[in-house]
């Protein structure tokens, strides 16, 4: 394996359409981010932003027809991944890149026992005799925090439950110890109490086995404390892309601070209305001119109407699709201040009330 500061991903101008009755819907539109080994990325964003058709088609996992990748390269530790044949890309997939699921009980054979789907892995790519996926089937339900797995690892799905799923799917997943994990939405649907536990899981095994993890959701409260740099995608493209605590800090996106302001804080009086981001997102099979985002943005001018925004460069790690990127960082920055001296003062303020 290489140094930890190279690129195990590279995806340049990815493009994804789907052939519908609608007319062209251009799921993906030209994404383009690395991923450098040992790293963790979040891709955030509302649901129909193209956040799991970015990473089903990193996967070749993309239905032909409808779906088609019509551009882009996708390059996993060197090799051109669009370029293999389907027998040599089935080698990579689930061996050295593997994928949690949306839904554990879909992706899961209800008519099959866990032992048995646990071992299909192992039997494949790591050529283990029966025996041997067997007991290694157990190894990683009990790695994966499944109390008594030499039992359970005998049930079937139905038998489990939402979070207990969940952890099976992790512990496919990490069978063959992947270098590149890419979780799509996995505390969808579960409790508080479970999706701390299941995320708390992700980042213990990733530190364990060193494996490079792309985390799917559209929770930006998910992604905090998990990632070290983020894309925000909205209706198939990258909007922002930048260090995690840069862009919670202070993001130049209008789109991005409506997601932001989204998440719920625990700080805020009992009866505050929860903000959401007007309007829906658009039909990407018939986007409007300009920016997609323009009829719900609060910065919105002319010109987001009728000009497609450019990629600006905040800096070297940075970047924001919007006409009047600078201007928003500016206002974050201004806010982020401002911000910081309220904090100061009231942390002040506690102390000389406590000495007193």
């Amino acid at each position: 394996m290489s140094e930890i500061n190279g690129h195990i991903l590279t995806v340049n101008d990815l493009k994804t359409y789907f052939q519908t009755e609608d007319g062209v819907v251009k799921a993906v539109d030209g994404i383009t981010f690395d991923l450098a080994r040992g790293e963790t990325l979040g891709i955030v964003g509302e649901s129909g932003s193209g956040k799991s058709v970015t990473n089903l088609s990193i996967m070749r996992l993309i239905p032909e027809p409808p779906g088609k990748i019509v551009n882009g390269d996708v390059v996993f530790d060197g090799i051109d991944v669009r370029a293999l044949s389907i027998d040599d890309v089935r080698k990579i997939r689930g061996k050295r890149i593997a994928m949690i699921f949306q839904d554990p009980m879909t992706s899961l054979n209800p008519f099959l026992k866990i032992s048995t789907q646990l071992m299909e892995v192992t039997q494949l790519h790591l050529n283990h005799t029966k025996e041997q996926a067997y007991k290694h089937a157990i190894k990683m339900l009990e790695l994966v925090g499944i109390p008594d797995a030499e039992n359970r690892v005998k049930s079937y799905p139905h038998e489990f439950s939402g979070g207990m799923r969940q952890r099976v799917m992790i512990a496919m997943a990490l069978s063959c110890e992947p270098e590149l994990l890419i979780a799509d939405e996995p505390t969808t649907a579960l409790d508080v109490t479970i999706q701390a536990q299941i995320l708390e899981l992700i980042k213990d095994l990733k530190a364990r086995l060193g494996t490079s993890v792309i985390l799917i959701t559209h929770d930006l409260g998910v992604v905090a404390g998990m990632t070290e740099k983020i894309i925000v995608m909205y209706a198939g493209k990258v909007f922002e892309q930048s260090p995690t605590k840069e862009l919670f800090s202070t993001p130049a996106n209008p789109y991005t601070k409506g997601l932001l302001k989204s998440v719920p804080d625990p700080a805020h009086e009992a009866g505050t209305e929860l903000y959401q981001i007007p309007g829906l997102p658009p039909d990407v099979a018939h986007l409007p001119p300009g920016c997609p985002f323009a009829p719900r943005c609060y910065r919105a001018e002319e010109i987001c109407r009728e000009q497609f925004p450019p990629f600006v460069e905040i800096n070297p790690n940075h970047r924001s699709l919007c006409h009047f990127a600078e201007e928003v960082y500016a206002e974050s920055v201004r806010e982020s201040n401002e911000k910081k001296f309220i904090n100061k003062q009231t942390e002040e303020i506690k102390i000389e009330t406590n000495t007193i």
